[in-house]
């Protein structure tokens, strides 16, 4: 049943990629986590390193579901490519720190981690003013030296928790001026440089311990990424009719009711 479910719960990861930006990590970081420890029991090898394993198949699902994404989001002119180039270098470097001290902690620390920087974006999204109300204005630029210094956090954070830039990227664009639809479409391009570095790391730099047996590649799933993946295709293809058709407060809206429904989820997980 673990894979069978991976793949339905992949159609609203792929949902969310095109339309939030999220990269489907807040969907299968939480649910691979609670099927990994369900399915083999916590004092198991795979149990274990649950927390690590579905942070660094998150990884590996987001180069496919991003990819996908950045090209719709391309084709239908939703992106700014001068600002991505100036971002993705530092995200990119960041991953690789941020995956590497990702094997180094303990699952339990993990997700305390992943638990405590959702609760922080949504207290932070919903009472600073500038994500929920109607962005109006031109998106401004950033320096390469400003670029440089947020993008280097964004990957770190994002490699480390599995999780993607999304939800870094998304409110820093929206607060400088930029529509949901282009927050939420930069996401995707922003979240490659990580997901490519993070997996890389995840896959050749594996934590010690026990083999975790066939099907696994370091501390990737590759059976599990292969379900969300497919998954996250259908999704997209659900949700390509509503891109670019939502209205900006309530997109906005939206995008944190989704963070708060994975905080709950991951809550529950531990449980």
């Amino acid at each position: 049943m673990l894979y069978p479910l991976l793949s339905i719960l992949g159609v609203a990861a792929g949902m969310t990629t095109l339309l939030f930006g999220f990269g489907g990590g807040f969907f299968a970081v939480p649910l691979l986590y609670a099927l990994l420890i369900a399915g083999h029991g916590a004092d198991a090898p795979i149990g274990q390193q649950a927390m690590q394993i579905a942070v660094a198949t998150s990884a590996a699902v987001m180069i496919f579901s991003s990819a996908l994404a950045t090209w719709r989001h391309h084709r239908s002119g939703s992106l700014r490519w001068d600002l991505i180039g100036q971002l993705a270098p530092a995200i990119a470097l960041g991953a690789i720190v941020g995956a590497y001290a990702a094997l180094q902690l303990d699952g339990t620390w993990l997700r305390w981690l992943f638990i405590g920087y959702l609760v922080l974006t949504l207290l932070d999204s919903w009472l600073r003013p500038g994500f929920v109300s109607d962005a109006g204005a031109v998106l401004r630029p950033m320096s390469r030296a400003g670029s440089a210094l947020v993008g280097l956090p964004i990957g770190a954070l994002a490699a480390l928790l599995g999780v993607g830039g999304s939800v870094m990227t998304v409110p820093l664009m929206r607060r400088r001026g930029a529509s949901m639809l282009t927050a939420t479409a930069m996401a995707n391009p922003l979240s490659l440089p990580m997901a490519l570095s993070a997996s890389l790391v995840y896959a050749m730099l594996p934590s010690t311990g026990e083999p975790l047996g066939i099907g696994f590649v370091g501390l990737i799933d590759l059976y599990a990424a292969a379900a969300l993946a497919l998954g996250a295709w259908l999704g997209m293809q659900l949700a390509s009719p509503l891109v670019g058709r939502i209205a900006d407060s309530l997109h906005a809206r939206a995008y944190l009711v989704l963070l708060g429904t994975v905080l709950l989820v991951m809550l529950c997980a531990g449980h």
